[in-house]
């Protein structure tokens, strides 16, 4: 696994096109959600993946504290390709994740909009929840932080 984090500029078109036919595979066509998937959050953001042999096999998008959340960084876009699940891909780039916006922005305060069948697994990671269970586009989230 090749691991990348690059903010918006430096993508270039092909990596760009990878991580949004990605995204829009998981949460658009494998979920069967219409969303807006492009929000304007992604100029603003860390783009953070994995691939093996230059295919996106994990991506999460790591948004910078006051640009989604007041108080707190932010990570979301959390998926792993079809193809590369059940090889503990979610936990590493999570861990990774964390690590990235700890190490490199000083920042502890992380929140997550998880979908709420994954909570035990962000929690195994140290998230807590911190809200209600509610709809967004279709399917249970929950939010949780970082601690």
């Amino acid at each position: 696994m090749q691991w990348h984090s690059k903010n918006f500029n430096e993508l270039t078109n092909h990596e760009l096109y990878s991580i949004l036919k990605a995204r829009t595979d998981v949460f658009v066509v494998e979920q069967n959600c219409a969303y807006p998937e492009l929000d304007n959050y992604d100029q603003e953001s860390i783009h953070y993946y994995g691939t093996i042999k230059n295919e996106i096999a994990a991506y999460v998008r790591l948004l910078p504290k006051g640009l989604k959340y007041e108080d707190a960084a932010a990570i979301g876009r959390v998926l792993v390709s079809k193809k590369f699940r059940s090889h503990g891909i979610a936990r590493e780039i999570m861990e990774r994740s964390i690590d990235f916006i700890v190490d490199e922005w000083k920042e502890n305060n992380i929140k997550i909009q998880a979908q709420d069948y994954l909570k035990d697994f962000y929690r195994s990671l140290g998230f807590i929840q911190i809200s209600d269970v509610y709809l967004e586009d279709g399917i249970p989230h929950i939010d949780m932080q970082f601690k």
